[in-house]
């Protein structure tokens, strides 16, 4: 009897040691379900708005109006303060050989801005067709009559040195006179000028996946106002960015607040008409007869045009239409026409 019950007990373990590897043995052959990782797609944020003056996106709406400053180019004032903060730089002649810049600022305003220089008549003509909130320090005769006239909402150290411009002094005057972002908004406010942006005033720029007009392969060009060489430009196109590095009297252009060289994505070289008014050389300039010009971007320089449309300087192509730029910041050369364009500009293919 006991036997029976042996032989039933080594029965049953035998069967439950054979059910356990025969689990075991599927347990081995179960392959773990591979695990895939789920493919996101990552879309590409486009930022809804464009800045009027560099073409770049960004997430708000541009609402401050062009704030268009006369900046000192007198070698004793460089390095400048605020040029990196430029949307657009135009460069022109001022009296004899000095050049001097008009900067446009609205993509955004720098915590110092000059050293401010004196106004010409041209240069409000300038800031009236932007409808450009206007800097100076000082002023031609002629300017005079024209800010006193009300051409253009303006600030000017004249009437306010040492309290909204500031004098450094780690500098000489006349080279010294700055004025800060808040005060000029401190400025119009008090002025009761606005400094929203009203006239839409822009450039033309390529969209993203836009084939650029190249033109011929240029990477360094020079453009000289005279045998003085502080007061001529050298640029050098740099591939890795896109972008032109600028030269000034051998001397690399650089922001004061930054200490960093400035990168530009354009740069235009306008031919006008110039005449020279008075005895202390200063010139009247002629904005509105259009004339020819060159482009230079991405490496690559091409002949155009330019026009006066309805006071905005606008690069314009054969066919009437605007030039459509590079996004980024921009540098605008006035030369005389005499005796022409191709006689400032020096290139090397």
């Amino acid at each position: 009897m006991w036997k029976r019950g042996l032989y039933c007990v080594l029965a049953a373990t035998v069967l439950l040691s054979a059910c356990g590897n025969e689990q075991q043995t599927k347990e081995q052959n179960v392959q773990p379900e591979e695990v895939t990782e789920e493919q996101v797609e990552v879309k590409e944020v486009v930022l809804p708005y464009v800045t009027p003056f560099t073409g770049e996106r960004v997430a708000s709406e541009i609402k401050m109006r062009p704030i268009l400053a006369t900046i000192n180019n007198h070698p004793q004032a460089r390095p400048q303060s605020g040029l990196a903060s430029a949307d657009v730089v135009y460069e022109m002649l001022a009296e004899g050989d000095v050049t001097r810049f008009l900067v446009l600022f609205q993509s955004e305003i720098p915590q110092n801005i000059g050293p401010v220089r004196s106004a010409r008549d041209y240069f409000i003509d300038l800031a009236a067709g932007l409808d450009a909130f206007y800097l100076a320090h000082g002023y031609s005769p002629e300017a005079q009559t024209m800010l006193y006239n009300g051409v253009v909402d303006n600030l000017n150290g004249m009437q306010y040195d040492g309290t909204l411009f500031k004098r450094s002094s780690d500098r000489k005057a006349p080279h010294n006179s700055y004025i800060s972002g808040e005060n000029v908004r401190l400025g119009a406010e008090k002025i009761g000028a606005s400094l929203l942006y009203q006239k839409k005033v822009s450039y033309t720029f390529y969209e993203e996946d836009e084939n650029v007009n190249i033109g011929m392969q240029v990477n360094q060009f020079n453009v000289n106002y005279s045998n003085n060489d502080q007061f001529n430009s050298s640029y050098t196109y740099n591939p890795a960015d896109e972008t032109y590095s600028r030269q000034s009297g051998g001397i690399e252009t650089v922001d004061f607040l930054t200490n960093e060289p400035i990168a530009l994505s354009n740069i235009l070289v306008f031919e006008m008409d110039h005449s020279i008014i008075d005895n202390v050389g200063r010139r009247d300039i002629n904005l509105t007869s259009g004339g020819s010009a060159y482009l230079f971007h991405k490496g690559a320089m091409r002949e155009i045009l330019w026009e006066n449309r309805d006071g905005v300087l606008k690069a314009i192509e054969a066919n009437g239409n605007e030039v459509k730029l590079v996004p980024g910041k921009t540098w605008v050369h006035f030369v005389p026409s005499y005796p022409g364009i191709e006689a400032f500009v020096t290139y090397t293919e």
